[in-house]
């Protein structure tokens, strides 16, 4: 089993317009309400790879049933913290003429100390079960990242491996506790380093930096342009096939998915890197956000490049 944690979960609703007007009436075209929250997506990926998911996190009120009640027709045991207040919605809207996406996100209830703890007990529950950890997106109001770097402590404590997807801040402060594997992206390597990252080998030493302070593997996504890898084994330049993108959001869940795959099933890293990069792109060719079909994803597996760049000495 699987482990995943969305300490701030959504529904997320995605609205089809024509043309998205600002200070305008839009009337939307369809739409399409589903769980969400970067954890979820994860969930969701990796149980149609063929792995059993259990879902953990906060969740509140009516949306909070909506959210678990789509969990489950997934497939996925959702075993959540229950909390005052509604859980939040997240829309996602497609404009058809100008072919862009605009999201509005909303910041979720608070959370108390009492709250965190309640979920610290059950993921400390549901570790002995699990064969990897992953813990994503934003953390609620009242938690911080005193609450991640609980849980990945707890997680490293019982041996699993444990993949953190964050961002901004709370990626710069949960680092210290050496997750197994985190996925930057380059504006976060910027902040991560304090450096401008306008070369790719500016990019590698950053992710052979980051894995040198503990971090076992360091994934860079460079979007369509694939990603560069850094592990034990050395630095791997990957290069993903062009597609025909209908919707990137869910993509780097999808690849969290992959690797956390790769990592329960044992595979070698690239291994893992071939998985989770055909799965991040079969993603980008579907509507649903965090969603993919096999056979997309068994066409692109022999399409990834992977090459060695350089060894660790």
């Amino acid at each position: 089993m699987i482990l995943t944690v969305t300490a701030n979960a959504a529904i997320d609703k995605r609205y089809v317009v024509e043309r998205f007007g600002v200070g305008s009436v839009n009337r939307v075209k369809s739409c399409v309400a589903n769980a969400g929250g970067k954890g979820i997506n994860v969930a969701r990926v990796a149980s149609i790879i063929g792995e059993n998911m259990t879902a953990t996190g906060f969740l509140g009120g009516h949306a909070g049933k909506f959210i678990s009640e789509r969990v489950q027709a997934r497939g996925l045991v959702s075993d959540f913290v229950w909390c005052e207040g509604e859980s939040r919605t997240c829309i996602n809207i497609w404009d058809e003429i100008n072919q862009e996406q605009t999201e509005f996100l909303e910041p979720g209830f608070a959370v108390t100390e009492k709250d965190c703890d309640r979920l610290v007990e059950k993921f400390q529950s549901l570790l002995p079960e699990c064969k990897v950890v992953t813990i994503s997106g934003s953390t609620p109001k009242g938690a911080g990242s005193s609450l991640y770097k609980r849980l990945i402590r707890a997680a490293r404590e019982n041996g699993k491996p444990v993949i953190l997807d964050t961002s901004g801040k709370l990626l710069e402060e949960c680092i210290v506790e050496q997750p197994t594997l985190i996925k930057p992206n380059i504006d976060e390597i910027r902040m991560l380093t304090g450096r401008p990252m306008n070369s790719r080998e500016a990019l590698i030493q950053a992710a052979q930096h980051l894995h040198r302070e503990g971090i076992e593997i360091v994934v860079i996504s460079l979007g369509g342009d694939g990603s560069l890898v850094s592990t034990d084994q050395g630095i791997y330049d990957v290069k993903v096939p062009k597609i025909e993108a209908v919707n990137t959001v869910g993509c780097g869940d999808s690849m969290i998915a992959g690797f956390a795959v790769g990592m329960a099933r044992d595979y070698s890293i690239e291994e893992s890197i071939r998985l989770a990069s055909a799965v991040s792109a079969a993603n980008a060719m579907r509507l649903e956000t965090g969603f993919f079909v096999k056979e997309d994803m068994e066409a692109l597996l022999p399409q990834i490049q992977i090459k060695k760049i350089r060894s660790i000495s």
